[in-house]
């Protein structure tokens, strides 16, 4: 368990919350469907957990695991705010000192501005009709619609540069990019309002093993220059060693192991972590991917 925040407060316009509080609190968490095809599955049981303002808590799991319907909760995208999003049915999800479970309007969009999000296949939900500048400065002009054109190039111009892509590819548009490409304009998006908070559902699917560990380390890069808390989805070992080592195994929609890596696969005695360290006995030994 983490240490208990230091009491020293500071107001925010709808709460208090102590500098040093974790930027996620889940305590005994559940998830489920209300509607559709999903309606009455439980996704996510009892799940506790903590992220520390700056600390990256990186979870594995099997496909259908309940991953990212936790992802999608910890970045405030529920029932309440999205069609069709997981619904809290028991225990208590408190992000960035914002209650999830009861939100109000005004906190949705707090929240909104205070976390990055990159679904799955982040490159596909890029607007088409928009060239890459245009689609990284969306979050920009949603949070202050008067924001002065060439200031927001410029922070565009920043946020790409730290992903590694060229100043050319701001004209562009995301069809003529490689998927790679996309995926690292999608994180740009995601971190260019400097969130307290990402929360990257496995933001690499899909793209290939050499593209995919060049955007792992321009991502791990950014988040050690800038210190903000993360919460990754992954099913790689190799892939969750580039961005923490801190991890939490999901397995049908519960928690089965939390800690350090090595201790997890070393010491963990659910049948899914052992396969795990099974499927992967250089990363079990502490050997570096």
């Amino acid at each position: 368990m983490l240490e208990e925040p230091t009491t020293t407060m500071v107001e925010g316009a709808s709460r208090a919350e102590p500098v040093d509080a974790p930027a996620v609190i889940a305590d005994d968490l559940s998830l489920g469907y209300a509607g559709g095809l999903r309606r009455g599955v439980k996704a996510v049981s009892g799940v506790s957990l903590q992220i520390a303002p700056g600390e990256t808590l990186a979870m594995i799991g099997e496909s259908g695991s309940g991953k990212s319907s936790l992802a999608r909760a910890i970045a405030g995208l529920t029932s309440r705010t999205i069609e069709r999003g997981p619904v809290i049915t028991g225990g208590s999800l408190q992000v960035l000192g914002i209650d999830v479970r009861r939100l109000r309007r005004k906190d949705d969009a707090d929240l909104a501005l205070r976390v990055g999000y990159v679904p799955q296949d982040a490159g596909a939900v890029l607007d088409p009709h928009l060239t890459v500048g245009e689609n990284v400065s969306l979050p920009l002009f949603e949070r202050d619609d008067d924001l002065d054109r060439k200031v927001a190039g410029g922070i565009v111009a920043e946020a790409i540069d730290a992903m590694h892509l060229t100043l050319a590819t701001i004209p562009k548009y995301p069809h003529e990019l490689s998927r790679g490409q996309r995926q690292r304009v999608a994180i740009a998006r995601a971190l260019v309002l400097d969130p307290e908070l990402l929360v990257a559902d496995e933001a690499t699917s899909g793209v290939d093993a050499t593209v995919r560990a060049t955007i792992l380390g321009h991502l791990a890069e950014v988040q050690r220059k800038r210190g903000f808390a993360a919460f990754v989805v992954s099913s790689e070992i190799g892939e969750v060693r580039r961005l923490s080592t801190r991890l939490a195994v999901l397995h049908r929609g519960a928690l089965v192991g939390m800690g350090p890596i090595d201790t997890v696969l070393q010491e963990g005695t659910h049948p899914y972590v052992r396969r795990l360290a099974e499927l992967a006995p250089e990363h079990a030994g502490g050997a570096s991917s």
